[in-house]
């Protein structure tokens, strides 16, 4: 079974290799529904190889018949040599069994009742047709009426060796034996056929989870470097754009603005070299870069405070160490995000950043913030930071909500899973 399997294998190879093995395939491989050649396709090295040995395997049964009709006494030699012109006829006629399968086998049932000559061609012609056609109700019909030639031609053209009888059952199993390896062979084909669709229905399967984790891939990193790199650029947009406009401000507080700067480029350098070393050799160094977690929540705080934001903190969790690390991990990155938008869209206001939550309930942070005091400078963005806050909570197992109030004032409101 195994060394079947393994020639099946190969045969399957071969059919997808290529042009360079196609002359070792049978024509009804190329049509999952084996329509027998109806079109007339050029025929391959190997369907000639097959048609040939067809070809002189009727006229080896036909030539053997003839011999033994020439050794039966009181047999004319008239009546011989019309059986021989018949036989070769239909011997000729086997070349258009891929064309006409059932045309040939039905008009070759005909023949061999009157010409014995004619079995071999007529054997060959059921075998063709159990390959080119369905068992049902082609080959059925045909092989009934097969049966029934064989049970009357030797009373039309008895033997006068052997009795009715023996004629009737050995032409009856040599026409069940056509029939049977036909099928057989169609099954085979079907099978090969059936094997190379689901070989290449994986591949395409294949290929489009590929697809899609490249992109699940590319979005995270998107998403990543958004988060970590956003924070930092908010800072030196804010801090830059304060310096443009206000060129009188004291000297102290340029210094300020100029320090917060220089912080922030150098940190958004350094979580930009973390992300390219992760992206250039993802097996090495994506577990060693370090991830914020809930606890360093008060350090962002610190930092937006230091960033002149006024930032109010409620952090209701006294004891981080028993929230998992990826649930840690995106209230701060939710947290950053939503300090960023209102570090853009309503400087000068109090944030207020609330984390509450129980193992079993799950953690819920929320960062709001008043309406703007004052004029809000343009700022740039791309508007995909809430976007971005949304997919992760809703990859994590959560949800974000996010608006504004009939106040004026902006709140995000984020629900994780903490298992308990």
């Amino acid at each position: 079974m195994c060394r079947r399997a393994r020639r099946l294998r190969n045969f399957v190879d071969m059919t997808r290799a290529g042009p360079e093995f196609r002359w070792l395939l049978p024509s009804a491989v190329a049509d999952p529904e084996l329509p027998g050649d109806r079109a007339g396709p050029r025929r391959t090295v190997r369907d000639w190889v097959v048609d040939i040995c067809a070809f002189l395997a009727a006229a080896l049964i036909g030539m053997l018949t003839a011999d033994a009709l020439d050794k039966t006494p009181g047999y004319s030699d008239t009546l011989l040599l019309v059986d021989q012109m018949v036989g070769a006829a239909a011997c000729c006629a086997v070349w258009l069994r891929r064309r006409r399968p059932v045309a040939l086998a039905v008009a070759l049932a005909a023949v061999s009742l009157v010409a014995p000559v004619a079995s071999g061609a007529f054997l060959v012609a059921l075998f063709s047709l159990a390959v080119h056609r369905p068992f049902k109700p082609v080959v059925l019909a045909v092989g009934v009426g097969a049966v029934v030639s064989s049970v009357v031609q030797p009373v039309l053209r008895p033997d006068p060796t052997t009795n009715w009888l023996t004629n009737a059952v050995a032409g009856t199993v040599l026409i069940l034996l056509a029939i049977g390896w036909g099928m057989l062979v169609r099954s085979r084909r079907q099978l090969v056929v059936a094997l190379r669709e689901r070989a290449a229905r994986a591949e395409a399967e294949a290929a489009l989870r590929a697809d899609n984790a490249q992109r699940l891939a590319r979005e995270a990193i998107a998403r990543e470097m958004h988060d970590v790199l956003a924070h930092r650029l908010t800072l030196l947009s804010v801090h830059a754009g304060a310096l443009e406009f206000r060129p009188d401000a004291p000297p102290a507080q340029v210094a300020r603005a100029a320090g917060v700067i220089r912080d922030s480029a150098h940190e958004a350098l350094q979580d930009l070299r973390q992300i390219i070393g992760v992206l250039r050799s993802p097996g090495e160094g994506a577990d060693d870069r370090p991830q914020p977690t809930l606890a360093t929540l008060d350090a962002l705080v610190a930092e937006s405070r230091e960033a002149g934001m006024e930032v109010a903190l409620d952090h209701r969790i006294p004891d981080t160490s028993g929230v998992p690390a990826a649930t840690g991990r995106n209230a701060y990155r939710i947290a950053q995000e939503a300090l960023t938008n209102a570090r853009k869209h309503a400087p000068g206001a109090e944030v207020t950043v609330t984390v509450t939550g129980r193992p079993g309930e799950g953690l819920t942070i929320e960062v709001r913030n008043p309406a703007p005091p004052g004029p809000v400078p343009e700022v740039p963005g791309s508007g995909q930071g809430l976007i971005g806050l949304t997919e992760r909570a809703a990859l994590a197992g959560g949800r974000l909500r996010h608006g504004p109030g009939p106040d004026g004032s902006f709140t995000v409101l984020a629900w994780l899973p903490w298992p308990a």
